[in-house]
């Protein structure tokens, strides 16, 4: 089985490149919505986190929003932060693989935004990036509820830049402001990996 980890900074439109590949019956390993998960009422992370930032425990879930207005202004906080919630999403995206590989799949993607970052990369035996202009991200996470510009700009310095991940990736998709041609590069790199 091949291991395909998907990455891209926010709002490049890695949901949308994600979705073309669960279309394609590819099982996708949504890193994202296994932390929202662990901080949600009973998740496995809440105990811990609360452990650490107390203020943020509300009701046995963890609120997302102060969590993150305290961790993208302090680059300390955000690694205590990651040495609860790394080891977590290693464990479930070990048993996403087993799943996968005991359903025979050819393919499985691992979608974790800190892929390159955080050493994620190791497991994979091929890396795709999403990228899209700054304006373009800019416009869709300014969208977002509970998003700010201070608070857009904070998480963008927290990443890494995407020229570097674009050198650091086999495959590199422009997800622009064309669905279609979005998905037309999905399905080229599918069909390439399938010839594999």
């Amino acid at each position: 089985m091949l291991i395909i980890g998907l990455t891209g900074s926010i709002g490049v439109g890695k949901t949308n490149v994600a979705k073309e590949f669960r279309a394609l019956h590819v099982p996708v390993f949504d890193a994202d919505r296994v932390v929202h998960k662990m901080l949600a009422k009973g998740g496995e992370g809440v105990k811990r986190v609360a452990e650490i930032f107390p203020v943020v425990h509300a009701n046995n879930a963890i609120d997302r929003k102060k969590l993150g207005d305290i961790v993208f202004k302090d680059k300390k906080k955000l690694q205590l932060l990651e040495k609860i919630l790394h080891p977590l999403v290693r464990k479930a995206e070990k048993r996403f693989l087993q799943k996968a590989q005991g359903q025979k799949k050819k393919i499985a993607v691992l979608d974790i935004p800190l892929l390159f970052e955080k050493g994620f990369a190791k497991v994979c035996d091929y890396t795709i990036v999403v990228v899209a202009p700054h304006f373009v991200q800019k416009h869709r996470v300014m969208r977002r509820r509970h998003m700010n510009h201070e608070k857009f700009t904070q998480i963008i310095a927290s990443q890494m830049p995407q020229a570097k991940k674009m050198r650091l990736a086999d495959f590199v998709i422009r997800a622009g402001l064309d669905k279609r041609s979005t998905n037309r590069q999905v399905r080229a790199i599918y069909s390439a990996l399938c010839a594999k």
